[in-house]
């Protein structure tokens, strides 16, 4: 019997919940995720192994493949090229494209791309010197380098001969094709005689002022070593004294007799009588006189007269050389007053006019049978 007070369930019913059940509805799926699904931590780690070891191995190549280079490089630096000797000109203001092209050109460089490669690599192009170049024959890249950046370039003698004149000094530059530009004649007597060198393309002005700068030098240390109770004052009178020997001979041993005879000759208020201011007094430095002079010629009005005048001549009539400057400053201890050609292209020196007029006839006699 059921208890009192309970109603009693019938069978087989159950309480039923408010949800569906599961039976009756579809269960539905996340949607899918857009990233991968994490590898694993092994995995990744082979991955980047394997990049590592492609990269190395690309890299060690590299290495390789410019090693070679180099070394290719190096070889080339250093090996003899096919050239043959060669003058090459830098300009001034050019380029390393311009250099290479001109060195190319003269076919001193078989790899010209290559040299320009080293040397814009090595930042030695910064070095290179415009100038006219000597290239030996079967030169190397290496030495084609040294050379422009040396700045030893060829330089170009021009001769003063002593006795010249500075007109003629200058003609011989306005024609030299080596030298460039224009300039005055110097006063004579300020360029000292020698063998000078300059790089093509020096101004001929340049060239004068190194020259007169040689000739204040020489003078000056001559001046200072001139004989004790030397009767000339100053180093221009030394100078122009010079200049008269200089024209008078031309064996050094007879320059300190020379200069001795002058000095006897100004000492003793005679008039130097020397032909070379006769004749400059007629060319002025500018030419050769081109005939003997003639008696009337002797007494030309002129300051360089020296046949008519008791004193040297107001200027040196040539530019003499350091043995005449010395041969000035230290005349030989002699009293002759007189000397005359002697037929062989030196001199007689005589101390009394007798002597000198028997020396002259004989000349005479010479020349005469010359003729």
């Amino acid at each position: 019997m059921p208890k009192k007070g309970k109603p009693l369930k019938p069978k087989g019913i159950q309480k039923t919940s408010l949800s569906p059940s599961p039976l009756n509805t579809k269960r539905k799926r996340p949607p899918p995720s857009s990233t991968p699904a994490p590898l694993s931590k092994k995995y990744q780690l082979l991955k980047c192994l394997k990049s590592k070891k492609i990269i190395l191995s690309l890299l060690a190549i590299l290495i390789v493949v410019l090693g070679f280079l180099v070394a290719g490089a190096a070889y080339w630096y250093q090996c003899p090229q096919k050239n043959v000797k060669t003058v090459v000109i830098i300009e001034k203001g050019s380029s390393l494209s311009q250099i290479t092209s001109t060195l190319t050109q003269h076919h001193i460089l078989d790899f010209p791309l290559l040299f320009k490669g080293i040397l814009l690599g090595t930042g030695q192009w910064r070095d290179l010197k415009a100038g006219e170049y000597l290239i030996p024959p079967s030169v190397t890249p290496a030495q084609v380098l040294y050379i422009l950046i040396s700045g030893n370039v060829i330089l170009h003698p021009i001769t003063l001969i002593e006795g010249e004149t500075s007109h003629h000094l200058v003609q011989k530059l306005r024609e030299n094709p080596y030298f460039q530009g224009v300039c005055d004649v110097p006063p004579e007597g300020s360029l000292l005689p020698e063998t000078y060198h300059f790089p093509r393309g020096t101004s001929c002005q340049k060239i004068v002022i190194r020259m007169q700068k040689a000739m204040e030098e020489a003078i000056a240390t001559i001046w200072s070593t001139r004989s004790k109770d030397h009767p000339l004052r100053s180093p221009k009178d030394l100078l122009i004294l010079a200049s008269i020997v200089e024209k008078e001979t031309s064996f050094p041993q007879e320059r300190p007799l020379v200069a001795a005879v002058f000095l006897n000759r100004l000492q003793q208020g005679m008039p130097l009588q020397a032909d070379p201011t006769v004749i400059y007094a007629f060319t002025q430095g500018k030419g050769e006189l081109g005939r003997d002079l003639s008696r009337q010629d002797l007494s030309v009005d002129s300051p360089y007269n020296t046949y008519r005048n008791l004193s040297l001549p107001p200027s040196p009539i040539a530019n003499p050389g350091i043995a005449s400057l010395k041969a000035a400053a230290n005349p030989a201890d002699v009293s002759y007053i007189y000397f005359v050609a002697n037929g062989s292209g030196g001199h007689i020196f005589a101390t009394t006019l007798q002597e000198h007029q028997k020396n002259h006839t004989e000349w005479r006699r010479i020349r005469e049978k010359k003729e």
